[in-house]
This record gives C-alpha cells, structure tokens and sequence, in this order.
C-alpha cells in the first residue's frame, strides 16, 4: 500500500521477493529457479513511477516506468535518447508496454537491454531501505550473474543520470541477436562520444558492453586508447582495443570466439553511428 509497508514487508520476511509486472520473477517461479516466501507488489507505487529533469539538469527516472515510457518520454528524447532506443529493443509491444526499467537493472542479468547503456551513461542507483537512502555508482551495482548491491530490505527509488554525462554527448546502442524481435541479446554495444568543436576529433567517449562478461562492463582500455584522435582512426582501432576489456563467454547462444568478433566489428559501428549523431561527417 505504500513504500515503508513494503520495507516492512521484506523486513519480515527474508525469503520476499520484490514483484513489480513479473516478466522475469514470474517465468522464474514457474521454472522452479526462485523459491519466494511472499511477494511483495510494488506495481501501485507512484512515487517510484515518473521520468523528469531535476533543477541540476540530472535526468530521474522512476524505476516503475515501463520500457515504453523511457522511449517516449520527452525528456529522454531531449537527454538521452539512445537509453530510449535501447529500451526500445527489449522483448516485444507487449513486454515494453508491461516490462519496467527497474526490474531490468535490479534483475542483475548481463543481457538487459537497458544496461550496458546506463553503464556507458554513469547512472546513479538510488536506494531507500531501513537503514535510510543511499546512492550507489552503476559502476559498483553489478556484482555477479543474477546479483546487484541491493539490500533485502532495501528498494531502487530513483535512476539518476547526471548531467555531466549526457549533455554534449550522442550515442547510439546495437543489439545483436539471433532475431530481430523477442530474442535475448547475443551481445549489446552501446557507444557515446563527445567530439571536438570542429567535429573531427575525438574528446571523449565511453563504450560500454552486455554479455561481454558476467556483467555489463565499460571498455576503459578502449576508451582511452581513442581519446584524442581523429573521427577515422578512432573508428578503426576501437574495437580491437576493446578485446583487452572484455571476457565473453561460450553459451548455447555464441561461442566466445563468435562474440570476440562481434565485440570487435560492433564497437566500431556503434562508435561511427554515436560520432554522426554528433555531427561528424563519415
């Protein structure tokens, strides 16, 4: 019924687990890979729903707006708008319309649409438990397959993008999958990049990954490697320089091989497309 009634309800019982819609607990349930105690719905909440800008120019996003809220939002269309187009990959119309934000960044699973994208934007977590409210680096979220710094009794209130981290900045995300729809990603590349007043140079950029690893991961050695450069060489050693960052594995979906290429040739065309957002000529 309301935000400490659903801390309280954790608090009691350490076997709850958090339901917003249920795309993933409830698959999870019934494939006998969750055993719940309670589930705690949070669906109603209104204070965790709503996408704006602060007074700081930070853009907040509640974690109970669906994928297609974030698409649509104004203020992501102004900000950040390849964090809408990567929620615009996610599942089906159907899974968009239902599927939150929240659940896809709580859910700890590498492959999330949304992820390597708020990794590449710096997001801040916000968290509100028992113990009071603390703010916790996308950075240091990720802690294994299926786990993220969240507390039992503790619930994800805010997606906080600052400000610094969008403004001057495009960027552009690739899935890559078996099929173009309702598939899991086989690997997710997104790219930002900052450019020079002129438009050739490189002055910044961030490059960030999903199912290149446990977690979704940035590409620091990558990133470092074309700052400075030119629009062309950049594009051509991007990817190359992100094989040092990355550690893909073999799945039922690719071979490690098959993902090393992918990593190599994906970053570059990622970089190419976030750099002609920005005004580069190709």
């Amino acid at each position: 019924a309301s935000f400490s009634d659903a801390i309280a309800a954790l608090r009691e019982d350490h076997q709850a687990v958090v339901i917003a819609v249920g795309t993933d607990v409830l698959l999870k349930i019934r494939e006998g890979k969750l055993a719940v105690g309670r589930l705690v719905y949070i669906h109603d909440l209104s204070e965790l729903k709503g996408i704006s800008l602060n007074a700081a120019g930070d853009v907040e996003i509640g974690p109970l707006s669906t994928f297609r809220d974030v698409t649509y939002s104004d203020v992501i269309r102004q900000s950040v708008p390849v964090l809408g187009e990567a929620a615009d990959t996610a599942g089906g119309p159907q899974l968009r319309a239902a599927g939150t934000i929240g659940g896809n960044v709580c859910n700890g699973i590498t492959s999330a649409d949304t992820a390597s994208t708020l990794v590449a934007l710096g997001a801040i977590l916000r968290v509100r438990g028992s113990e009071g409210e603390r703010e916790i680096p996308i950075s240091e979220w990720y802690k294994g397959v299926g786990k993220v710094a969240l507390e039992h009794d503790e619930l994800l209130v805010k997606i906080v993008i600052p400000r610094a981290n969008w403004a001057g900045w495009t960027g552009h995300y690739i899935k890559y999958a078996q099929r173009n729809a309702m598939d899991i990603a086989t690997l997710g590349v997104s790219c930002l990049v900052k450019l020079s007043s002129d438009k050739k140079t490189v002055e910044d950029v961030r490059l960030a990954f999903g199912v290149a690893g446990p977690v979704p991961m940035r590409a620091m050695s990558a990133e470092a490697a074309v700052r400075g450069l030119s629009v062309g060489e950049a594009a051509e050693k991007i990817g190359a320089a992100a094989l040092s960052d990355v550690n893909p594995r073999t799945s039922w979906r690719a071979s490690r091989e098959y993902r090393i290429q992918l990593i190599e040739e994906l970053s570059g065309r990622a970089f190419l497309e976030a750099a002609g957002k920005g005004g580069a000529a190709l």
